[in-house]
C-alpha cells in the first residue's frame, strides 16, 4: 500500500506509473496523472488483478480505460473479465480485436496506430512495433510537460520506434533476454528463433543500443521490464545497462513478475 499512498499524495497533473507485474506470466502497467487512471494490458486473472491493483491503492472502478498492446495471453488474459465486471472501456487496434481472443466487452474504442488521442488529461500516442501479433502497438503518454514511454514486446528497435520514443522523461523498456542465456537455455530451437528474431522480443544488448538514441540525459527512470524467467536475470540486465549511465544505477529499476513495481512519479 505504500505505492498507493505515494500516488494519492502526488498533486494532480503529475504523471506517475506503476507495474502490477511484468514477465511471461502476466503484464500490466498503471499510468495516472492523479485524475485519470489508465491500465496498459492486463495479463492476470480477475481476482489476481484486483489483488495487485489493491496493493497499489487502486480500485478497478477507478480505471478510465484499459489500453491493449496486442493479443498475446500474457497481456490480454484479464482484459475481458475486468471490462465485463467493472464496465471499463477497452482501447485496442482492429487487428487485436480480430484475433478473437478478447470476447465481448461492454465498450471498446479503436486505436489507429500513429494517431494520438486523449483520455482525460493524458494524451496517448500509439506506436506500431515489430512483433509477431496482428496489429501490435506500444504507447507514449504525455501529461503537462512530462512524457512516459511504455515499450515492450518488439523484436528490434526500428528507426520509427526510436523516433517515436525519443525525449521521454521515463521509459518502461523491454529487456527480455540475454543472448547467451537464450542460446544455452531450455527452449526448443523454434522458440529460440522466435524469441530472438526480428519479430520477437528485445534482448538486453538491443535495449542498451536503443537507449542512447532516445536521449539518456532526460530519462529520470528506466524500468527494465518483461524479463524472461528462463533466459535472463536482473544482474545481467544491470551489467549491460549501467555502463551507459557512467556506473550510476540510481535511475534503473527492474519490474518483477511477482510484485511488479511501486508507484514512480516523474518530476
Amino acid at each position: 500500500m505504500a505505492g498507493g499512498r505515494l500516488a494519492a499524495a502526488a498533486p494532480p497533473g503529475r504523471l506517475r506509473f506503476a507495474s502490477l507485474g511484468s514477465g511471461s506470466k502476466g503484464n500490466a502497467t498503471l499510468v495516472s496523472d492523479g485524475e485519470t487512471w489508465l491500465l496498459v494490458d492486463c495479463g492476470f486473472g480477475l481476482r489476481e488483478t484486483e489483488r495487485r491493483l489493491a496493493r497499489l491503492g487502486v480500485h478497478p472502478r477507478q480505471l478510465d480505460a484499459v489500453l491493449v498492446t496486442h493479443e498475446h495471453g500474457d497481456h490480454l488474459r484479464g482484459v475481458g473479465p475486468l471490462a465485463r465486471r467493472y464496465g471499463v472501456p477497452v482501447h485496442l487496434t482492429p487487428g487485436t480485436w480480430l484475433a478473437g481472443r478478447l470476447g465481448e466487452v461492454p465498450c471498446h474504442h479503436w486505436i489507429t496506430p500513429q494517431s494520438p488521442f486523449a483520455i482525460g488529461g493524458i494524451r496517448v500516442a500509439p506506436v506500431t512495433v515489430p512483433h509477431d501479433a496482428r496489429e501490435p502497438v506500444q504507447f507514449r503518454f504525455t501529461a503537462g510537460a512530462r512524457c512516459l514511454g511504455v515499450l515492450t514486446d518488439l523484436g528490434h528497435a526500428s528507426d520509427h520506434v526510436a523516433e517515436a520514443f525519443a525525449g521521454c522523461d521515463a521509459l518502461v523498456l523491454e529487456c527480455n533476454h540475454d543472448v547467451q542465456m537464450l542460446a544455452e537455455g531450455p527452449y526448443p530451437p523454434r522458440l529460440k528463433r522466435r524469441v530472438g528474431g526480428r519479430w520477437g522480443h528485445l534482448a538486453n544488448a538491443q535495449a542498451a543500443g536503443l537507449l542512447p538514441r532516445l536521449g539518456l540525459d532526460r530519462l529520470q527512470r528506466i524500468v527494465c521490464s518483461h524479463l524472461s524467467e528462463h533466459n535472463n536475470r536482473p544482474e545481467r540486465v544491470l551489467e549491460t545497462l549501467v555502463p551507459l549511465l557512467d556506473g550510476d544505477d540510481s535511475r534503473l529499476i527492474v519490474a518483477a513478475q511477482a510484485d511488479g513495481m511501486a508507484w514512480q512519479c516523474i518530476d
